[in-house]
């Protein structure tokens, strides 16, 4: 029977996203990789494959069969495995793990993450070679640390213990090194992520993949790139603009200068091109560009905790002067607005708490406790005029405790497509305010300079969404 062509790439379209699935979400797992090879200079070792076979023993809540090809751990072969796994995870040298690569075809796993790199072209072509004659996929080679997906436990990183919090942010890196430093973030300030995808030299399955399956998946909200390069430009663009309807993209580029952009098409096989065109690119798709790592997880996490924000106008409630005013110049070097309090707003407040100027910025002196920061936090956010606000409450020179701040996502919860972001300034200050509010829904930031950022990012993808 004749099929119309449509129908047809809408099953290859299918088909392919069910194999890109399984990266993620196979029903069993082979290691493959050796407890005696070493090379002289690789990834590929001993170490590797029995950290990468800790984790996913550790983490991993479905079947992990163990395959030692010298013998001497686990299963000797493929062959010997009680059934066919889903997801095959080599952690060979290139010609080694070519052979396995091929067993894997061979006996009908659907897709293969290839760890360790340093891959010649012609070995890239053998791999392409297997995906065309068995229609097996490959992720890598060079991916470095693979994947991770919170949900089930999986874990290919070979980093001892390393395991994120479960969250909603996604993650694809071109670079084993800028992931390792998200992960590691992550990590670090418990900051929830779904997955994590290192894509290392992209031969088979790239962002593009990644991008369709993120912008599919329930737990994702918010997709993070570090990217050095595509090589499919006009079907990123367009994959991106369905996906931005519904959840908002960060990109991080690497390769910006002439320079750089050279070594990071003999680092990972990208093809970088000019950073003008990458600008005007991210824009019509409507993705969001950083500058840099923390900034990359910053904004993330503005997004996966917070609403767009439906306008310009900022207010600021402070309990100390000068950090409200470095709020209220990044507000408006960011080009968004201090909002005008109405006046029902300001007599409110005021008359509740005389000596209080309720002039944004709102700056309710150093005494301010619980119960002032939840009246006025509530009457700030029920002001038409307001669109977003930044909280300040510091903790050094005034008598505001870490416990006041315990009040805060009651009255936040209230105004649900009104964003908040909180400024706990400094080092100690902050640690000690993250302890309570860090797993609520309020975004956390050291300095009042990356609260009015993070309200940037949030009016950008209100904007994105009313346009796209």
């Amino acid at each position: 029977m004749f099929l119309p062509s449509s129908i047809c790439d809408l099953d290859l379209k299918v088909s392919l996203m069910d194999e890109v699935k399984t990266i993620f979400e196979p029903k069993s797992v082979a290691l493959i990789g050796s407890s005696r090879i070493r090379e002289k200079v690789g990834m590929a070792s001993p170490q590797l494959f029995g950290n990468v076979t800790y984790n996913m023993k550790r983490f991993y809540k479905k079947k992990a069969y163990v395959v030692d090809v010298e013998g001497y751990a686990g299963y000797k072969s493929l062959k010997r495995l009680p059934e066919t796994p889903d997801l095959a995870v080599v952690m060979l040298p290139p010609d080694q793990s070519i052979i396995q690569a091929e067993r894997c075809a061979e006996k009908g796993i659907k897709t293969l993450v290839m760890i360790t790199g340093g891959y010649k072209d012609n070995q890239r072509a053998s791999l392409l070679r297997l995906k065309e004659t068995y229609g097996v996929r490959f992720l890598g080679p060079n991916t470095i640390m693979g994947v991770v997906n919170t949900a089930n436990g999986l874990n290919t990183t070979f980093e001892i213990d390393l395991m994120p919090e479960k969250g909603s942010i996604s993650v694809i890196s071109q670079s084993g090194g800028v992931g390792a430093c998200l992960l590691d973030w992550a990590c670090f300030y418990n900051i929830g992520i779904s997955k994590f995808a290192f894509v290392g030299d992209k031969i088979d399955i790239n962002d593009v993949d990644l991008l369709s399956y993120f912008g599919k998946d329930r737990q994702t909200k918010v997709i993070c790139l570090y990217m050095e390069g595509v090589k499919n430009g006009r079907k990123f663009i367009q994959e991106a603009r369905k996906i931005v309807k519904k959840k908002p993209i960060l990109v991080l580029k690497g390769g910006v200068t002439q320079e750089s952009a050279h070594r990071a098409k003999s680092h990972t096989a990208s093809i970088a091109g000019s950073d003008q065109v990458f600008n005007a690119a991210f824009k019509k798709a409507g993705i969001i560009r950083v500058e840099n790592v923390e900034e990359l997880m910053d904004m993330s996490i503005a997004l996966s905790k917070q609403p767009p924000m439906l306008g310009d106008n900022v207010a600021i409630v402070s309990n100390v002067g000068g950090p409200a005013i470095l709020a209220a110049d990044a507000v408006e070097r960011f080009g968004l607005k201090l909002a005008n309090l109405s006046e029902k707003t300001k007599k409110e407040i005021e008359s509740l708490y005389p000596g209080v100027d309720a002039t944004n910025p709102i700056d309710m002196i150093a005494d301010a406790k619980a119960e002032r920061y939840r009246k006025v936090l509530d009457m700030v956010l029920a002001d038409k005029n307001v669109d977003g606000v930044i909280l300040i409450n510091m903790l050094k020179s005034t008598f505001f405790e870490p416990k006041d701040a315990k009040s805060f996502p009651k009255i936040v919860s209230k105004y649900p497509r009104k964003p908040v972001v909180d400024v706990p300034a400094g080092g100690e200050d902050f640690a000690k305010v993250y302890e309570v509010l860090g797993r609520s829904r309020i975004p956390l930031y050291n300095l009042p300079e990356k609260a009015a950022k993070a309200l940037k990012v949030l009016r950008a993808y209100g904007m994105i969404k009313q346009k796209i």
